[in-house]
């Protein structure tokens, strides 16, 4: 059985390394530390960043400053959206402008029916159409994202230079800590094995996906989708954005940023689990059996190499002991440029299966959560019963 298997593990990385977009390969890349040719546009367009902002007063003044700092040639203007907030960001935003350098919006939290998140960027959206002029891309911000000088160059020449409708980038996520340095890593690799980069720009494919925290937006795009509004139950808001817009016929694109990165560090397993847990079960459409079938998948892909190692030494098989070691290695080679990618000692590229196993019990508990209708919970809101799922 054990042997059985391992090979049919065997085979199924052999179709991922091979056949599946090359996810592994950390080549889609958009940061000041890798070098891209760009063709400059002859007129720059006009931008604005839509920042929702929700308790963030420990983190949103370095966001903001960030976006203040840009030395991006043409207009950008910036609208924060204060959502309620409780614990003075609000102050903490009033005392940054001062100068009257951006727009605020006073949110009152979301209307029937919409996340929290994308009814304050409705918000900031339906402000900077009021007050400022028409723009040609919006970028969306999260108020815990710092941005290198020239993030908002390279994005908007990223979609210029590739006749893309949407770029979006993963940003550096903190990974200091046993847990984050465990569990981050991976988080990234396996958004990356869901969502294979080179697949999300290849229009011949149906993949699309997008990191929330940075996404870059022609505004025609968004009104040929409905605006917001369309995806104004949407939990997972970032891939189903992404999805709307390649349906729609346009072009995305998305890749990995190290200059620009979370602000927020995770405090242990406990904000890791929490984040995890809060869509995991969202991701597989609220199904059981995909449930039951993740759970398998997880197992049969990252477990059985280091199972077999110790069903080997229990039996005293050096056979299965050798070919479960040469397994363990392959998942490990390509795991290894996302290792690197965070500088992170190679050796940790061997501690995959571990951290596959911690996620695969926070899908189950993710799952558990929307069971007993506590789905969704973020940012001290209860977010349960969006999309007519939950509840």
């Amino acid at each position: 059985m054990i042997w059985c298997l391992l090979l049919l593990s065997a085979l199924v990385w052999g179709y991922l390394i091979i056949a599946h977009g090359q996810f592994w390969r950390c080549d889609q890349r958009l940061d000041a530390d890798h070098d891209t040719v760009y063709i400059a546009p002859r007129t720059w367009p006009r931008v604005v960043a839509l920042v929702p902002a929700r308790n963030e007063a420990d983190v949103i003044e370095q966001s903001v400053k960030s976006l203040l700092d840009q030395d991006y040639a043409g207009r950008l203007d910036i609208v924060v959206t204060d959502d309620a907030s409780e614990d003075g960001t609000g102050a903490v935003l009033e005392r940054l402008n001062d100068d009257g350098r951006f727009s605020v919006v006073s949110g009152a939290g979301p209307a029937p029916g919409w996340s929290g998140k994308l009814y304050a960027l409705e918000q900031a959206r339906a402000h900077a159409d009021s007050n400022l002029p028409k723009p040609d891309y919006y970028w969306l911000t999260d108020a815990d994202i710092a941005h290198d000088k020239g993030a908002c160059t390279r994005l908007v020449t990223q979609a210029e230079n590739g006749f893309h409708d949407m770029v979006s980038v993963m940003v550096r996520l903190q990974d200091r800590g046993f847990w984050p340095g465990l569990l981050i890593p991976a988080f990234v690799f396996f958004f990356q094995m869901l969502y294979p980069f080179r697949l999300i720009k290849d229009r011949g494919s149906k993949i699309a996906g997008a990191a929330g925290g940075c996404v870059l937006i022609h505004r025609q795009a968004l009104d040929r989708i409905g605006g917001f509004a369309s995806l104004k139950g949407a939990l997972i808001d970032d891939c189903t954005l992404a999805a709307r817009v390649k349906k729609s016929g346009g072009r995305i694109w998305l890749g990995l940023s190290r200059t620009q990165y979370s602000i927020r560090p995770y405090n242990g397993l406990k904000d890791i689990w929490r984040m995890v847990a809060r869509t995991a079960y969202t991701q597989l459409k609220y199904s059981p059996l995909r449930l039951l079938g993740s759970c398998i998948g997880m197992v049969l892909v990252f477990l059985v190499a280091p199972i077999a190692v110790i069903v080997a030494m229990a039996t005293a098989s050096p056979v299965l002991c050798l070919a479960a070691l040469l397994l363990w290695g392959l998942v490990a080679l390509a795991y290894w440029p996302m290792i690197r990618w965070f500088d992170r000692p190679g050796e940790e590229a061997f501690l995959l299966p571990f951290a596959a196993a911690i996620y695969t019990v926070m899908t189950i508990d993710s799952a558990y959560r929307h069971w007993q209708g506590q789905g969704g919970a973020w940012k001290g809101r209860h977010q349960a019963g969006l999309d007519g799922k939950q509840g």
